[in-house]
């Protein structure tokens, strides 16, 4: 294959109009990630996260259900603000039930998330439907963890066969 084939079969994807923040905490990305294919140790099936803008730091909470994404988010927000002193001031998110709230021929009903938001002074932002790729920070961080997770779940696995025969081949010859 020559140099010109392989450039040419290259895409460059720029995205338009996202800025970066210029603080800490000024914009936060999360959601809540599928059912896992297997039960934690304490039987959590969901994960969400919360990742900085700025820092591209990231916390990671468990959840039994999505309905939990609230304590999570008080959880992290007041983590957060006393350890930094500093102010969440966004948080972006896609527009599921849990963050969203339910709409219905009454018109929008907020959930406690959005209440929970909007009682803390933070502005919420909220992706299109049906374009995960809007909120494209959080589902790259969920992709990642989630094959991270796989991977290390095979090795943890290994390791522990390993640890255990380890742990058989001293004892036995003690």
């Amino acid at each position: 294959m020559c140099v010109d084939c392989i450039k040419g079969k290259q895409t460059k994807h720029t995205k338009k109009g996202a800025t970066r923040s210029t603080q800490l905490f000024e914009i936060i990305h999360t959601d809540i990630c599928d059912p896992f294919d297997v039960n934690s140790f304490n039987k959590e099936k969901y994960f969400i996260t919360f990742i900085d803008d700025f820092s591209r730091y990231g916390h990671v909470y468990l959840l039994h259900e999505k309905s939990q994404s609230v304590n999570a988010l008080e959880v992290y927000i007041n983590e957060v603000e006393r350890q930094l002193d500093r102010k969440v001031k966004i948080v972006r998110s896609d527009r599921g039930g849990e963050y969203y709230g339910r709409y219905d021929e009454s018109g929008q009903h907020p959930g406690p998330f959005a209440k929970f938001l909007e009682k803390r002074g933070i502005c919420a932002q909220y992706t299109m439907p049906g374009t995960p790729q809007q909120n494209g920070v959080s589902e790259r961080r969920n992709r990642t963890l989630m094959d991270m997770g796989s991977e290390l779940l095979t090795i943890l696995i290994n390791l522990q066969i390993l640890d255990c025969e380890l742990i058989i081949n001293k004892y036995v010859t003690i």
